[in-house]
Parts: structure tokens; sequence; C-alpha cells
């Protein structure tokens, strides 16, 4: 059952109490009594209903800074109390760039939980600038991250992607020349477009006749495999069941090659928890054991 703190604060964060409810796993009447309950304990009204949704009164910001910081040092306890303990518990704090946490990511977690049934996981996905940001601010305890992303904590290099240039029809470099098919690009807050970009001058002395834009690599990928252009893929969002041409932008002069690094990242005390390191040797294992 979840405490009163975090009703408080899972409430503020929905803003709505339905979605409240259903993260909470209750039903809408039975949430509404424990925020009657909460707000009777207190003698004062929390929460007020207004067009963007529940908002904290005055007193409730009150109550909610008090809900947040008693979480945070409940954590902070477990987390202590756990390093005393050779028992797995606990919950783990991941926040995985998003093409990881979708193609990679849930085999590993799988034998994870499989592993540790008692322990808890807290994901959550985004660019890589999104992932170090939740570890400066405490929300998560390691991150995944894409490409050369500075980090001045523990970092450890999980794997390395080829990146194929994949089209229905064409089936090397060359024809990439001259063809007239739309260029599909996806859009990354990382260095990923300008690694493209500068892979691109450096093989071709023409740009592309064609260029698409999109806004997600999935996009990327369907569009590419249904035949409206070509597009640069790393090897971790392909499989073997694609039914599309692959051409690995491999070099014997390694300045012409295009790959991508995925590493795992956070702070040194992070590394010391029982759930972090049972999760980083698995990981570990996993990508030596070659399954990307």
């Amino acid at each position: 059952m979840y405490s009163d703190y975090e009703i408080v604060v899972i409430l503020s964060k929905e803003q709505n109490m339905r979605r409240a409810a259903e993260k909470l796993f209750l039903t809408q009447p039975a949430l509404s009594q424990r925020l009657q309950n909460i707000e009777k304990e207190w003698g004062t009204q929390l929460f007020i209903r207004s067009q963007k949704g529940l908002l904290p009164t005055p007193s409730g910001e009150i109550v909610l800074e008090l809900s947040q910081d008693v979480i945070q040092k409940r954590e902070l306890a477990l987390e202590k109390v756990q390093l005393l303990s050779s028992k797995v518990h606990g919950t783990l704090k991941i926040a995985c760039a998003s093409i990881v946490g979708q193609n990679w990511l849930p085999t590993v977690l799988k034998k994870y939980v499989n592993s540790y049934p008692e322990a808890k996981i807290s994901l959550h996905t985004g660019w890589s600038s999104e992932i170090v940001r939740s570890l400066v601010d405490g929300e998560a305890q390691i991150g995944i991250v894409r490409g050369q992303t500075e980090w001045k904590g523990k970092k450890i290099h999980l794997f390395r992607d080829t990146l194929y240039l994949v089209d229905q029809e064409m089936t090397s470099l060359e024809q990439v020349k001259r063809s007239n098919k739309p260029f599909i690009q996806f859009k990354s807050d990382s260095s990923y477009y300008q690694e493209i970009q500068q892979w691109w001058q450096k093989n071709f002395s023409m740009t592309p006749k064609q260029q698409i834009v999109v806004d997600q690599i999935e996009t990327c990928k369907q569009m590419a495999l249904n035949g409206l252009g070509y597009a640069i893929l790393p090897s971790i969002t392909l499989s073997d069941y694609d039914q599309i041409n692959k051409i690995p932008l491999i070099h014997e002069d390694p300045a012409f090659e295009l790959t991508r690094d995925t590493w795992l990242i956070g702070y040194d005390a992070a590394f010391e928890l029982p759930q972090v390191a049972s999760f980083v040797k698995m990981a570990t294992e996993e990508t030596e054991q070659g399954t990307l």
C-alpha cells in the first residue's frame, strides 16, 4: 500500500485523479477517500481543481515538499541498509537512451527480474542529454547513453554498433552516388546527426539529391523498409527478419568508418548498491556473450 506521502507526490505529478488512481492501483473513489483523510489529518485543503488539473494549494505545497523529502530520505536509508545485506532488493533506477531501451535493455531486465524478484525497477527513457540530467538531479542511479557523452564519473563501455546504409534495392555505396531516392534521417539531440554528415562528406563528393527528416528512429526504419528511401541505421535497430539490404559502413581506415558506442554511466557511490552492482554485472555479461 502506498503511503500518504507517496499519494501526495503522485497527485501533484499526475495532476489528474484518474491517472493518479491508475498509477496507485486504486479506484477513483478510493483515492478520493484517501485524499480526504489526508486533508483531514492536516486540517486543510491540499489540492484544488483547475483547468490545468489538480494543483496544490499553498498548504499543499508545504506538505508536498515534506512528502518529497520523506520519500527521498527513506530511499537513502533503504540503500544504506542494503549495503549491509547480501540480498538484492530495493529499487533499481535506470535512465536509458530510448533506442537502447527499445532494443537491448528488455532482454537484460527480463533476466534481472527473474534473478532478483524482490528488486523493483524504475525506468526512464529519453535522449542522452536527458539521461545525464536525471543522474545529476538524483532521479536515476545509473544511465545508459549513446555516443561520446561527457561524463566525469564512472563510465563502462557496453557495446559498439556497426552502422549500415539500408535500402530495399541498393547493395553497394557506389549505387548511392547515382541514386535519386531520398536519404531518410532522424532527429537526435546528440552528435549522431553531425557524425553522419561528416562520414558522408568523407565518402561522397556530392550531397543527397533529396532528404527526409523524421522525429523518431523507428519511423526512419519503417520508411526505409517500405521502400520510401534509404537510411543509415545502427545494428541495434536491425534484425535478421528485416527484409532490406544492409551495407556495413566499415573501412580499412577507421577515420572512414561509422560506428556508435553505448556506455553505462553513474556516480561511484551508486555502483556500490547491491541492486546496481547486480545489474551492471548482468549487463556486461550480456554484451560479452554477444547477444546484441
